[in-house]
């Protein structure tokens, strides 16, 4: 029983592994925002294994060279002040050490101000609808076909197969590098989360309200995300695709898209 259950959780681990990239860690990014928040966390981190070193080395050392074994008596003092002072300041020091430079980047990552293109995000039960503010261009996001024929139950089609299973949309959302990008976000039904890693960026979309976040991604490429919050049956099935592109490449996508738009309407005249 023992050994049927290891290998049927190594056969968990395996297929997870050829599913996904697996970290540790939270990713870097490709922001600035995204470093700085990346090397918070890592400061945070390193702050915290010090402090679980010292306090726990003091209290292993103590356990070992007071035991009654070595003919350790109980102390008779009932305090100090001068300990309490010490232990009382030094955790005051560390805090403001983490919460300055927290607070800092917090200010930066709520300055939405001066926007070099605006999105209006609107989350539907299970897909994204953008609008993008300065180029009249809008449209839905939804699960990339591929993705959607392999999660159909007996569908046939092998999910290891599919490139970015579940990952993938059939409209992604397109930016150029180095711009500012405001996001207004808001929902049609429940609240979802529009969450991607490698911006940074986790903000929920509630419906009746309109929450703010920007990035400026400083790499091209694209970077994947999904809902994060549960938000339905299908909660699993409303990726988000952000493509950063160069600035040239954006401007001929927005032409393209504007074109397309123009050309569809006028053959449902």
């Amino acid at each position: 029983m023992i050994r049927k259950s290891f290998l049927s959780l190594m056969g968990l681990l395996a297929t997870g592994a050829a599913q996904a990239d697996w970290a540790l860690n939270m990713p870097r990014g490709v922001t600035e925002l995204s470093a700085e928040t990346y090397d918070l966390h890592m400061m945070v981190f390193w702050w915290c294994v010090a402090i679980g070193i010292v306090v726990f080395g003091v209290m292993i050392i103590s356990l070992i060279k007071h035991r009654k074994s070595k003919g350790a008596t109980p102390a008779t003092f009932t305090h100090s002040m001068t300990a309490e002072i010490v232990w009382t300041a030094i955790p005051v020091v560390i805090l403001l050490i983490m919460a300055v430079p927290a607070a800092e980047t917090m200010v930066k990552l709520e300055d939405s101000r001066d926007p070099d293109i605006s999105i209006v995000v609107t989350a539907y039960q299970w897909k994204w609808h953008y609008k993008y503010q300065d180029e009249d261009i809008a449209f839905y996001s939804s699960l990339a076909r591929p993705s959607m024929d392999a999660r159909r139950k007996q569908s046939g089609v092998d999910p290891n197969a599919v490139d970015n299973y579940l990952l993938d949309v059939d409209r992604p959302v397109v930016v150029p590098k180095g711009a500012k990008v405001r996001l207004l976000l808001t929902s049609n039904d429940v609240v979802h989360s529009w969450w991607v890693p490698d911006l940074a960026i986790k903000k929920d979309a509630v419906p009746g309200i309109v929450n703010e976040t920007w990035f400026r991604a400083e790499e091209t490429g694209t970077y994947r995300g999904q809902c994060a919050e549960l938000c339905g049956k299908d909660h699993g099935y409303m990726p988000i695709v952000v493509e950063v592109v160069e600035p040239d490449a954006y401007q001929a996508w927005v032409d393209t898209r504007k074109n397309g738009d123009v050309a569809v309407a006028n053959a449902a005249k």
